[in-house]
């Protein structure tokens, strides 16, 4: 249990009864007026009361009311069986500590809160009204504002802030309090703790008789030792989140779709919708978005240094990359990382349902652009289809689509394919083969001739026994005379059994088109893989993975390219070198 100040001021009235405000003063080492203050916001919650006499020669005393003061209770946990996995983590100074266990029937996720005395839990319950009274007007509106949100955040933490610093409680106390504050008032209390662990990929609620459920990248979906206390609790926390994105979420619209200030998606359901309660899902957005190195490296190892090689060389070659897989493959998680492959001097539209695309720094010419589903009345609505269009006013020398879903999208995109834009999306599918179906059948439905643009395809895919991510293969597309003749040519293909990557075929259609444009020949476009390759290894093995890395190296390959091929290749080539020419590059 974390003690406070408050805690030990009441703990010293309830010895004596009734004391004097400078002898109080002197135990807990404060300022009197400072004491005074805590005693005068605990005795409008009814914990004591503090007396000012007649006579001024007479010093004020506090008294306490003796009411009930109930130990803080342990929180229960769900951790049965063998400890498997424990951390420690801290969301907004608030620490929390994490025990996944195995009972050999499934697993648990336990989470540890901070736990404070019943006096404190008492003040911090009674200053809620008054900082929600200081928060100004034009900040409590500016939280509909999703790309202000997080400024609006910031600006609370400080008024909180500055509000405790008058009890002067301790920095220690102070940075916890806040951060349980911020949570109550502007957050979503221990799911904000949750929203924070950065091994968590998805946060659910189905209703209030079951325990909360996350998904956990290590150990996939884990219930966890959280209830939502009844049913219009996880209806205020949808009420809450839909107003701070201009929605509602009500009877008569009971299905909410939003996101968070963190760019996390946020679905609930109401019900009779849900006919076994209310339900909440956040899928959390990645804090710290994967690159090339965490696909090649830890902790992905889902592709090989040469399959990456080749992939970096069709991005700065301007190829049209289709990515495939099912639901939490790692599509998206691969799309950014490919992303990063572009040249820093080119234009860059980003077209997504939600914000999960995040480019390097150096990536300056960047046009993020987000749909917008319509009100209430049916109004303002924004579709993918729109923004594509727009898009294509905007002279963009590449166009990354968030996933392609319908036929009209589909056709304007492989029209802006074959207008000399290169563009890379994403789409539902756990093979090549059946990419090609779903390209050629309804709802997409384009004709095959279409799919001649497309130069390469690579699949994701999720093996859910042993719970890793791999890419499944990457491939071309063969068009023939027939629409029957539509066939893919896999390069690489990974094996399940002995989780390798083998090079199955050669790259035909693939290594004539690099010709036509570069004039690269056959043994120059394998060299060229190779050297990127080698590159892409030293990155990791010096642990240049991280997104701003990854940036700064790619402004530097595309100014430098010899200079950092011979950075790469010598041994022991140390992160002081590439800092010395990153400078120039950018």
């Amino acid at each position: 249990m974390f003690e406070t100040k408050i805690d030990q001021l009441v703990q010293l009235i309830q010895k004596r009864k009734s004391v004097g405000l400078e002898a109080l003063a002197k135990q807990l080492q404060m300022p009197p007026q400072t004491v005074e203050l805590i005693c005068a916001v605990l005795e409008k919650g009814g914990l004591l009361d503090l007396n000012y006499p007649i006579n001024i020669t007479e010093k004020p005393t506090v008294v306490f009311r003796l009411l009930p003061m109930e130990p803080p209770q342990a929180e229960e946990s769900m951790g049965r069986g063998k400890t498997i996995s424990s951390y420690s983590f801290t969301a907004d100074g608030v620490p929390a500590s994490v025990v996944i266990t195995d009972s050999e029937k499934e697993k648990y996720y336990a989470i540890s809160l901070m736990e404070f005395g019943t006096a404190t839990k008492i003040f911090l319950d009674l200053i809620k009204d008054e900082l929600l009274r200081a928060l100004p007007a034009s900040v409590q509106n500016e939280v509909s504002d999703v790309e202000k949100a997080a400024a609006v955040r910031e600006e609370f933490r400080s008024l909180i802030a500055k509000y405790l610093s008058q009890f002067r409680l301790g920095k220690e106390a102070e940075d916890v309090l806040v951060g349980m504050l911020l949570h109550k008032l502007f957050g979503l209390g221990e799911m904000d703790m949750l929203n924070q662990d950065d091994w968590l990929e998805e946060i659910i609620i189905n209703n209030s008789k079951a325990p909360l459920g996350v998904y956990h990248r290590r150990f996939g979906w884990l219930k966890t030792n959280i209830f939502m206390p009844d049913e219009e609790s996880i209806f205020n926390y949808a009420s809450q989140i839909g107003r701070r994105v201009g929605k509602q979420i009500a009877v008569l619209t009971p299905i909410l779709d939003a996101r968070l200030e963190t760019g996390d998606r946020v679905c609930a359901t109401l019900m009779p919708i849900s006919s076994h309660g209310n339900t909440l899902t956040i899928r959390r957005f990645a804090r710290n978005p994967w690159t090339v190195g965490n696909l090649v490296g830890d902790p992905g190892y889902s592709m090989t240094p040469e399959m990456a090689g080749m992939l970096w060389q069709a991005i700065h070659y301007e190829m049209n990359i289709i990515i495939a897989g099912g639901t939490a493959s790692g599509k998206t998680t691969a799309l950014n990382a490919l992303a990063s492959f572009i040249p820093p001097n080119q234009r860059i539209v980003t077209i997504e349902d939600t914000r999960e695309i995040v480019l390097p720094p150096y990536q300056w010419n960047w046009v993020p652009l987000l749909t917008r589903n319509q009100n209430a009345e049916g109004l303002g609505e924004v579709s993918m289809l729109d923004l594509m269009i727009t898009s294509l006013r905007m002279r963009p020398d590449r166009i990354v689509l968030g996933e392609m879903r319908r036929q009209r999208e589909a056709e304007v995109l492989f029209e802006a394919m074959h207008t000399g834009h290169s563009v890379c999306s994403t789409l539902h599918a756990d093979t090549g083969i059946q990419a090609l179906r779903r390209l050629t059948t309804p709802p997409i439905d384009l004709p095959p001739s279409d799919l001649d643009a497309i130069n390469l395809l690579v699949v994701q895919y999720r093996d859910r026994r042993k719970n890793i991510r791999r890419t499944l293969e990457i491939c071309e597309i063969n068009t023939g005379a027939k629409d029957a003749d539509l066939t893919t040519n896999v390069v690489y293909r990974w094996r399940p059994r002995t989780d390798t990557f083998d090079m199955v075929g050669e790259p035909n259609k693939y290594l004539k088109e690099l010709n036509l444009h570069t004039g690269m020949t056959k043994e120059e476009i394998f060299a060229d893989i190779k050297n990127r390759a080698t590159i892409i290894k030293w990155m990791i093995n010096n642990k240049l993975t991280d997104i701003e890395s990854v940036g700064r190296i790619m402004a530097l390959y595309y100014a430098k390219p010899k200079e950092v091929l011979e950075i790469a290749k010598k041994s022991g080539a140390e992160k002081s070198e590439l800092k010395k020419a990153a400078p120039e590059a950018a």
